[in-house]
């Protein structure tokens, strides 16, 4: 039942990227909710391209899906463990993508902030188990890595959109200061998860991915934001220093060898 139950969320939550990406003839996320989420709607809005990890992300959860229809004895317990996070993520992911489209950006803030509660919790058991070889490694440590990562970039960007549409305008700090601000806490709850992490890679891969397109954003586009660029260029660097030293430090030739992708 668990895995019908993950195939299943796996393919609604794929379904709804599809639709949400304007393929099926709809409205593109960008251009829905009156463009609040398109890449010139507020400084830590990430550029358009930034998006395509999304591509890589849903390729992996189909991957995960199918890979615990397989029959790895040694995982099946980790994968008992993740059912509950891993299904509420998908699920999550599909219902934010309709709050969009149905122009609910309101309640698209909960949703998003649910959503990364539950894959901080998908994290914290992977980080409490340990896979059985590299594929499980890849796969689902290394899916549900990027997913937290690019989703703490992803909720920034959300937040900053649902407060701009509500007529929020920072306490007349200006745009610079705000995307700056919040640009490194970004880059702050990066730091947080690398360390928990113990230096998991995917995680600030896809962190860092974000928030480098949110620089670029800034420096080339209908709104710039120097500042906003410079933070999140720093908040890019430290989280990978952070992690290189963290993972170090946890020792590199200890950590088994399936863990050094994830």
């Amino acid at each position: 039942m668990r895995k019908v139950v993950i195939a299943v969320s796996a393919v609604i939550a794929v379904v709804g990227s599809y639709i949400g990406s304007g393929a099926a003839g709809g409205t593109p996320i960008a251009e829905a909710a009156g463009g609040a989420l398109s890449a010139s709607s507020t400084a830590i809005a990430p550029g358009g391209p930034a998006f395509g990890i999304w591509s890589v992300v849903y390729l992996g959860l189909i991957a995960f899906a199918v890979w615990q229809f397989l029959p790895r004895e040694d995982d099946q317990a980790r994968h008992d463990r993740l059912a509950v996070p891993a299904t509420l993520s998908l699920l999550l992911n599909a219902a934010w993508i309709l709050s969009v489209q149905f122009g609910l950006l309101w309640l698209s803030e909960p949703i998003i902030l649910a959503l990364l509660g539950v894959l901080a919790w998908a994290f914290v058991v992977l980080r409490r188990t340990s896979p059985s070889g590299r594929i499980e490694a890849v796969v689902t440590d290394g899916t549900f890595g990027l997913y937290l990562g690019w989703v703490c970039v992803a909720t920034a960007a959300n937040t900053a959109a649902v407060l701009t549409a509500a007529g929020f305008r920072g306490f007349d700090l200006g745009q610079d200061v705000w995307g700056a601000v919040v640009a490194t806490v970004a880059g702050a709850v990066g730091v947080l998860v690398a360390v928990a992490g113990r230096g998991r890679i995917t995680p600030t891969l896809s962190l860092g991915w974000g928030l480098a397109w949110v620089a670029v954003a800034r420096l080339d586009g209908p709104l710039v934001s120097v500042p906003t660029a410079v933070a999140a260029l720093v908040a890019t660097a430290v989280v990978a220093i952070v992690t290189l030293v963290v993972r170090a430090r946890a020792g590199w030739t200890a950590e088994p060898a399936a863990l050094r992708t994830a």
